[in-house]
């Protein structure tokens, strides 16, 4: 089953090594691994299937953990084309959006207002396309939603623009999600701060950590894992008098919980086995505080004991603990999680962690679950593609045509 070059991140590789001035024994020294190991990255019989290498690789090269992932796939299937349309607008209302909140002079609304009720209605639908992992219909929905919520801020006075500014913040959220899927690294990062300007002129510090965790999922989309963990601490350090004690308020508790796990996979990502696992321990805890039915859809942030799992079950795959990752967490079934993009995660890196206990069929079985649930979530993910990628240099002959359709459908053949 080949796999086109131009696709193969072993190909990046070579050109950052020798960009860098590397020689393959000196870059696999820096890895902990052999110059065989790096050749067989490069020749692309061997893949690269763990941001905590990736993100290593990237570190000793120089280069944008991004561009090494090859992002973004621009996939013509499963609404792929659609999805990537919208960027230039969507990247249009963001701009307009980061001069309204700074209070530049000179900012008129775009078109007509429309009322908040409406706006709030179609919040809703966009988190509820985005919880739904259907990243085509996020993208078509969130350029006129951003922009009539920067026409609302400008017309709006009193409670009306706090409104206003609520959606934008929530609207500038659920932006950064699609575009980090999406692979717009650096316009992710601009919806977080959109989100973070919105937040900082409301003043609400549930809110303002709500953004928090927002920045620490455009953080380590990128690799800057240091940077992701100290947002996460400044923000639980911040959130931390809202949380304790008796009549700790529930919000704060459940973001509180999803900070640590942002944490966590930093610390996974970066190879901290001991960090990682203390910070799925203390969301543990929250999760238990809360109560098993409790998921926090309105933060987005989805909290809740099956969203422990999950993140856990990456961490394992992260710190090279795959066993460890899906038994971590007790009692808890991530069907129950209302989120198809949490379950869709899960079950991806369920598959990264069968195939590393060398349950190759398995592993091929819950990719494809994960593709019929969720398509173009799924063909898009940079760890499930190259999972496909390594499955299909293993070879799993009682899944090969299983195998042939996610290669086809992830566009992988050149």
């Amino acid at each position: 089953m080949p796999l086109s070059s131009d696709e193969h991140i072993g190909t990046r590789v070579r050109i950052a090594r020798n960009a860098a001035g590397l020689t393959q024994v000196e870059l696999a020294d820096f890895l902990g691994r052999t110059a065989d190991w790096v050749a067989g990255v490069e020749n692309g019989r061997r893949a690269l299937d763990r941001f905590s290498v990736i993100t290593s690789i990237a570190d000793r090269c120089d280069v944008d953990v991004v561009w090494l992932l090859g992002q973004p796939y621009r996939l013509q299937r499963n609404g792929g084309s659609l999805a990537h349309a919208h960027i230039p607008a969507l990247r249009h209302g963001l701009r307009r959006s980061n001069l309204i909140l700074s209070g530049h002079p000179g900012m008129d609304p775009s078109g007509a207002p429309v009322e908040l009720a409406d706006l709030r209605r179609r919040s809703a639908e966009a988190n509820a396309a985005r919880q739904a992992a259907n990243l085509p219909k996020v993208a078509t929905l969130l350029p006129p939603l951003i922009e009539d919520a920067n026409t609302a801020i400008l017309v709006g006075d009193g409670p009306g623009r706090e409104e206003a500014l609520r959606l934008l913040a929530d609207a500038a959220r659920t932006a950064r999600m699609c575009l980090n899927q999406l692979g717009y690294p650096d316009l992710a990062w601009s919806s977080a701060e959109v989100a973070a300007g919105a937040a900082t002129l409301l003043g609400d510090p549930v809110v303002k950590a709500a953004v928090a965790w927002d920045r620490c999922g455009a953080l380590l989309h990128q690799a800057t894992l240091k940077e992701a963990v100290a947002v996460a601490d400044a923000a639980l350090r911040d959130l931390e008098p809202y949380a304790t004690g008796r009549d700790g308020d529930d919000r704060a508790v459940s973001l509180r919980g999803a900070l640590h796990l942002r944490a966590a996979i930093a610390h996974a990502r970066g190879g901290n086995a001991g960090d990682a696992w203390a910070r799925i321990d203390a969301a543990l805890e929250d999760a238990d505080r809360l109560g098993d039915g409790w998921y926090d859809l309105e933060a987005q942030t989805v909290f809740g004991r099956g969203t422990v799992a999950v993140h856990a079950a990456e961490a394992g795959v992260e710190v090279d603990q795959p066993d460890t990752g899906l038994k971590r967490v007790p009692r808890a079934d991530v069907n129950e999680v209302p989120s198809k993009e949490r379950r869709t995660h899960f079950a991806i890196d369920k598959a990264r962690a069968l195939h590393r206990m060398g349950r190759h069929s398995s592993a091929v079985v819950k990719l494809r679950e994960a593709a019929a649930d969720a398509p173009y979530y799924t063909y898009a993910d940079p760890m499930a593609r190259a999972l496909v990628s390594d499955l299909a240099r293993v070879n799993v002959p009682s899944q090969a045509s299983v195998l042939s359709g996610l290669i086809r459908n992830m566009e992988l053949v050149g």
